[in-house]
């Protein structure tokens, strides 16, 4: 049997419930699949939102497995003894203890967080953890309203010079509020499977992309659209 030795493992969290962790974690999960890699979901959530999602996929996709704080660190060593390439958790929101054992574990964490005074408010606690556990993150801000003829709403200008105070590097990528992440969701799909002309698969790609590279280094094999998938 294979082993992952190189097997890299992402966090995704939150400690403001809403914020789009598990629109995240599954759109990196498919985004990792989408580029060769052998991935799996872990859903510590209780509300196993992740799960819920990949109900509605009629392709294949990722392993899903249900899980918590306190199991992960043997999830991690059976799924490096599997072979697979990638580990993504869905963190529950609030529950600081079940971050920080998912962050501890962690080659990245993802710290997802809307450009709202309470997101980010809650956000300094989170990126504390990830500080004091001395593991590398990524603030991703996302359903941020869209731009203006080019030019940033003030809201997510003044969350971008909020988000420097977390003391985190800033996702290149600023994920929007767009009715075509709700869809997707719907279908158990990510935006990358749309044709690839849409706003939200660039986006999604861009993101996923750069996560990728960061992990992995160069990608393995092109991302293409899945045939028979309608745009939105």
């Amino acid at each position: 049997m294979a082993v992952g030795v190189f097997m890299r493992t992402v966090a995704v969290v939150g400690r403001k419930g809403g914020s789009g962790k598990t629109t995240i974690a599954a759109h990196l999960a498919l985004g990792f699949m989408l580029r060769g890699r052998t991935t799996i979901l872990a859903d510590a959530d209780p509300q196993r939102s992740a799960i819920e999602v990949f109900k509605g996929r009629s392709d294949p996709g990722p392993e899903l497995i249900a899980t918590s704080g306190s199991k992960l660190f043997a999830l991690k060593t059976t799924a490096m003894n599997s072979g697979a390439d990638a580990l993504i958790i869905d963190t529950p929101a609030v529950l600081e203890d079940e971050t920080a054992k998912a962050v501890v574990l962690s080659d990245l964490s993802l710290l997802v967080v809307r450009p709202t005074f309470l997101d980010l408010s809650a956000a300094v606690r989170t990126s504390s953890i990830i500080r004091q556990l001395r593991r590398p993150g990524l603030v991703v801000l996302n359903q941020a309203p869209t731009p203006r003829e080019a030019i940033e709403p003030p809201i997510v200008r003044r969350a971008i010079e909020a988000l420097d105070l977390l003391r985190l590097p800033i996702a290149p990528v600023v994920i929007r509020a767009r009715a075509a992440y709700q869809t997707v969701m719907e279908q158990g799909r990510s935006a990358e499977e749309l044709a690839a002309e849409t706003i939200a698969a660039q986006e999604m790609r861009e993101l996923c992309g750069f996560i990728d590279r960061f992990l992995f280094g160069p990608p393995s094999k092109p991302v293409s659209p899945i045939k028979g998938v309608t745009s939105v």
